[in-house]
């Protein structure tokens, strides 16, 4: 179903587009509708990773032409860096795009099978004795244990909510949201609880990125707009945090588009109806950019950086 902006446009359902989730696999064939054994996985993974390391240089980890050459005094090298990946399926984002670049992730994901099984390869990469073994059900080439979690250098912070009443600013205050655990940096040993020393309680830290990919399609335009201000006052640093987008592009011409696909209650948006609710929601856009060598008959795909 196709609207424009000026007709009435029917709003997502947010139970309905998590019983559409909870149908498919969890795996990432079934949150990449089927492209999750080709290229697709690997090429969007590297094409985040360097629009994140154009944008922030100083994440860079190894030497070159990308990593500033002299030492920077950007917060990013002073602290342990910390993202925010909602509707984060599987973990897959985490696990291939943002444990490379940050110290500190927080997945959300609000479909029970998703967020499960992201929390199993998370600890299953905690407990792994072979680095280079297979940590997935599936056969994903890509699915390889997560950076930094065995040696407990990097982190992730598992929790259940929907964006609707999800606040980055605030997690713990989340009503509906349920923190289910963690690994890696800060996490209790598998046989302590919350009190044992050297547990790390970041919840509410803030972000130096929040990141959001293929789930936005899921809020109204009004539930939209409320997320990305809550999003912005989580970052911490105004000055120098992102939030990014990487969506989905329907057509347009010349005005904001809207489609509604009726199998998962969602919402495509065109170029000017992203950049319409960012405006809305007080964002200035940074950089902006096509993402390049995904398969052919997709919608386009565009990366949106925002503070």
């Amino acid at each position: 179903m196709t609207v424009s902006k000026d007709q009435a446009l029917p709003d997502p359902d947010v139970e309905e587009g998590i019983k559409y989730w909870e149908s498919q696999p969890a795996s990432y064939d079934g949150v990449l509708g089927g492209f999750g054994n080709g290229s697709l996985p690997r090429v969007d993974a590297l094409g985040s990773r360097q629009f994140l390391m154009y944008l922030l240089p100083e994440l860079c980890t190894v030497p070159s032409a990308i990593r500033p050459l002299q030492p920077s005094s950007s917060p990013l090298t002073t602290r342990r860096p910390r993202a925010l990946d909602v509707g984060a399926g599987v973990g897959r984002v985490t696990s291939d795009t943002l444990l490379h670049l940050f110290a500190d992730v927080l997945l959300v994901e609000p479909v029970a099978p998703f967020v499960q099984e992201a929390l199993r390869r998370g600890r299953a990469s905690a407990r792994l004795a072979d680095p280079a073994a297979s940590i997935a059900l599936d056969e994903n080439p890509m699915a390889a244990p997560w950076k930094g979690i065995r040696d407990r250098s990097r982190s992730v912070t598992f929790v259940q909510a929907t964006l609707q009443d999800f606040d980055p600013a605030r997690p713990s205050a989340a009503a509906k949201a349920r923190v289910l655990g963690r690994v890696g940096y800060g996490a209790p040993a598998e046989d302590g609880d919350a009190s044992e020393s050297g547990v790390v309680d970041d919840l509410d830290s803030g972000f130096d990125v929040v990141w959001c990919q293929w789930c936005l399609g899921a809020l109204n335009d009004t539930d939209l707009v409320e997320f990305f201000r809550r999003s912005k006052a989580a970052l911490r640093d105004p000055a120098h945090g992102l939030i990014v987008v990487k969506e989905n592009l329907c057509s347009e011409h010349g005005e904001p588009r809207v489609v509604f696909d009726e199998s998962d209650s969602s919402l495509t948006r065109s170029d000017l109806a992203w950049k319409q609710a960012f405006a809305q929601a007080g964002l200035r856009l940074i950089h902006e950019q096509i993402q390049d060598g995904f398969p052919e008959g997709l919608y386009p795909v565009k990366m949106y950086a925002l503070r």
